[in-house]
């Protein structure tokens, strides 16, 4: 294993160092591992909040700024933050509101931010969750009941939080992310294994020309493995999977996320990103907006996934809203 690492064990921690003196404008508190935006809001504001397990950067704490997340709490490697941490979250951003908490499903995750839920209850805070569940590849995996969440939280959380941003309460903010989820299907194609640092070795064997078709972010065994294709074949692929489940059809407008899973250059990611929109083009989809680059990372995983979320111009409006955070910006 070859990781720019101190330790196996302090991994996290030195990773906040490293993110608290990129971002100045952000505030760490590295005890409680929690991530917020600098300041209070002038006027009660629905605060969200999400995390998850590290080793997706960007995700969740690239997404902490004005227009996006306002707070995020980054667990061990692939492990679910613990609920007092996430207790200490929606204390530090309550502003009378009430707190949205965005959880992606696994397992754990959703234990957590449950029990965070109930202790935050206990304090007066208002809390609503938005369940991400977007992956269309199983209908259970190994860390969930249920589809898995993935490439979708971005959409949920720029949208959601730009309908934050101007004032909206909290059950009409957790409404459109619910609605956000629902317009949302994901897939993913593995090309390698990431390697956890504290394993030390892939989380998986996978042949030199063989790909992990419907993988999960953690290296949960997707569908299938087959022989590795040209990237043309496997967007179409994607794409196909994804409509086979969504509800769209020819005339529909959809923003996509094409998204590295970590090791992955931008240069394949392009190739496959293009592949995509000729899929999508003769299937009759425009594509309204896009992304493509790492967003939904797994560590040193090779590959990528596809999120389509069916568009309006509502959603467009906000996700067009600026957003000011360390891996989205724009105004």
């Amino acid at each position: 294993m070859k990781k720019l690492i101190n330790t196996p064990e302090t991994v996290l921690a030195d990773a906040l160092a490293g993110f608290r003196a990129a971002h100045p404008e952000l505030s760490v508190d590295q005890e409680n591992r929690v991530i917020t935006r600098a300041g209070r809001p002038a006027a009660p504001k629905v605060a969200l909040v999400s995390g998850g397990g590290s080793g997706h950067e960007p995700l969740h704490a690239g997404f902490v700024g004005p227009g996006m997340l306002d707070t995020a709490c980054p667990g061990e490697v692939f492990t679910s933050p613990v609920p007092d941490q996430l207790l200490a979250a929606a204390q530090a951003v309550h502003s009378g509101a009430g707190v949205l908490f965005v959880v992606k499903n696994y397992t754990g995750d959703v234990l957590n931010f449950e029990l965070a839920a109930e202790l935050a209850a206990e304090e007066g805070i208002e809390v609503r969750t938005v369940l991400v569940n977007d992956d269309v590849a199983v209908e259970d995996s190994t860390w969930t009941a249920g589809r898995r969440g993935t490439g979708a939280t971005v959409l949920v959380e720029k949208i959601a939080g730009a309908l934050a941003e101007r004032g909206a309460d909290l059950d009409r903010v957790a409404a459109l992310g619910d609605r956000v989820n629902a317009a949302s299907r994901s897939f993913a194609i593995a090309l390698t294994a990431a390697t956890v640092p504290a394993a030390g070795k892939p989380g998986f064997d996978l042949p030199e020309d063989e790909i992990e078709v419907g993988v999960g972010i953690h290296g949960e065994p997707g569908r299938r493995r087959e022989p590795l294709r040209p990237a043309a074949e496997l967007a179409a692929e994607v794409v196909d999977t994804i409509l086979a489940d969504h509800h769209l059809t020819a005339g529909d407008e959809v923003i996509a996320l094409l998204n590295g899973l970590g090791g992955t250059p931008l240069i394949e990611l392009y190739v496959v990103y293009g592949a995509v929109a000729d899929r999508l083009a003769e299937r009759g989809i425009r594509i309204a907006r896009n992304l493509v680059g790492n967003y939904v990372t797994s560590l040193d995983m090779a590959g990528f996934s596809l999120t389509l979320t069916k568009a309006d111009p509502e959603l467009l409006e906000l996700w067009d809203a600026p957003v000011t955070t360390p891996a989205l910006r724009w105004s």
